[in-house]
């Protein structure tokens, strides 16, 4: 028996103003092309399907050929509904989307049965059972107590999503005992673990009031397929409790490492092999830092755009770059400007180094407020933002506006409350 573990595609992301579609349908004609030439029996997808609960109609496109595709393959598809999805969303189509073997968990269910499933492989037999559970939200588990701390809250959601894994793998243990041969269980979960490496694009805010589940709290599944971290990642030092990561890089910190998916194969009803099988990189990307002077050296590297009139099909690539000194702030946006227009890239994200905005913070921290005036104060916590760009720069100078307004409103009240 074999499976594909994925998640978190976000489908409809927004970034930096541009459309991650092309990227996520090369993605699915890829997964497609897997799951037929590795003669998979499902795919797990492991939360975050969608980028937000309302997605575009593109988006939503995608999908659902998706579901026609894969449909042809005699694969069966489980989706898990992620933080980001939304429970009607997904829920809406799930009668339809049965009918072209396609299991859809939006949210947790009043049955515990209903989470569990039994996966057939292409000539209809059994050969898996899945305890297929989703992101669960804090208002579906545990009702909230007047005089609850927050470790009590945490405690508390913490104990209830173990007891519903136990409860579902009870009734899958006892639907494997029904069958002529035992099968593989396996969990899914959108959660973030204890010790979990997360990238910027995953959200602070977890499990409601939850920051972590200890994994040493899963049930004793074979394999434990879960979504949520976008790195891929064994949990545990385990090989059978696994993040997938997501397919395509949704932050530019998610750069360093190769994306996959997780291809899980059983022998009988034992977990037998893991194998990564590495997403193609579809939208050139770049993390670009340094001094102006070694921005430009690392700038050179990159093709020019045709000047000649040609219908050259040079792809952008997409930039990130961070400067590590603060000459030339004022006209920074346009400096970089100058250097990258004759490049075949488009700089997305533009920003002073993070280490020289906490270095500056760090030699304040000495300071109190008796030794600085209104205006030191304000300035102080100026210094912790970033307004390098251009869309900032106005903002900055609105703001510095409105405080010095407010000050001479206070000092003007208080000069007449003086008399």
């Amino acid at each position: 028996m074999r499976i594909i573990h994925t998640s978190d595609w976000h489908l409809g992301q927004n970034f930096y103003g541009k459309s991650r579609a092309d990227e996520h349908q090369l993605f699915m004609q890829w997964l497609l092309e897997q799951i037929v030439e590795h003669d998979v029996d499902a795919l797990i997808v492991a939360g975050d399907i969608f980028d937000t609960g309302t997605p575009p109609s593109y988006a939503r496109s995608l999908y659902n050929q998706f579901i026609v595709d894969i449909q042809k393959t005699g694969c069966q598809l489980i989706v898990l509904g992620g933080n980001h999805d939304s429970v009607a969303t997904l829920g809406e189509s799930k009668q339809l989307l049965a009918c072209l073997n396609a299991s859809v968990i939006p949210g947790a269910l009043d049955d515990v049965r209903e989470h569990v499933l039994l996966v057939k492989d292409k000539s209809q037999q059994p050969c898996a059972i899945v305890c297929a559970l989703p992101y669960l939200r804090p208002r579906d588990m545990v009702l909230s107590q007047s005089g609850e701390s927050s470790s009590d809250k945490q405690r508390k959601l913490g104990n209830e999503i173990a007891a519903l894994y136990q409860s579902c793998f009870e009734y899958a243990q006892t639907l494997n005992s029904e069958q002529s041969q035992a099968l593989p269980i396996i969990a899914t979960g959108h959660l973030t673990t204890v010790g979990a490496s997360t990238s910027e694009s995953v959200r602070d805010i977890y499990i409601g009031s939850l920051d972590a589940f200890n994994a040493s709290l899963f049930p004793a599944a074979d394999y434990i397929a879960l979504g949520h971290i976008h790195r891929p990642q064994k949990i545990a030092k385990t090989e059978h409790i696994r993040y997938s990561g997501s397919p395509i890089p949704l932050s530019f910190d998610e750069l360093a490492g190769q994306k996959s998916v997780f291809l899980v194969d059983f022998d009988k009803d034992k977990l037998a092999q893991v194998t990564p099988l590495e997403v193609p990189r579809f939208q050139p990307m770049a993390n670009i830092k340094g001094s102006l002077t070694e921005i430009e050296q690392q700038l050179s590297e990159f093709s020019l755009t045709p000047t000649d009139g040609c219908h050259q099909d040079i792809e952008l690539t997409w930039l990130s770059i961070e400067v590590a000194q603060q000459d030339f702030l004022s006209d920074l946006q346009t400096r970089i400007a100058d250097i990258t227009e004759p490049l075949a890239v488009e700089v997305l994200q533009l920003k002073r180094a993070r280490q020289q905005r906490h270095q500056q913070i760090e030699q304040l921290e000495n300071e109190t407020l008796s030794e600085l005036s209104v205006n030191d104060v304000f300035e102080r916590r100026l210094a912790q933002e970033d307004f390098t760009e251009a869309e900032q720069q106005l903002r900055l100078e609105r703001v510095k506006s409105q405080f010095a307004l407010v000050v001479a409103q206070v000092a003007e009240q208080s000069t007449l409350e003086d008399k």
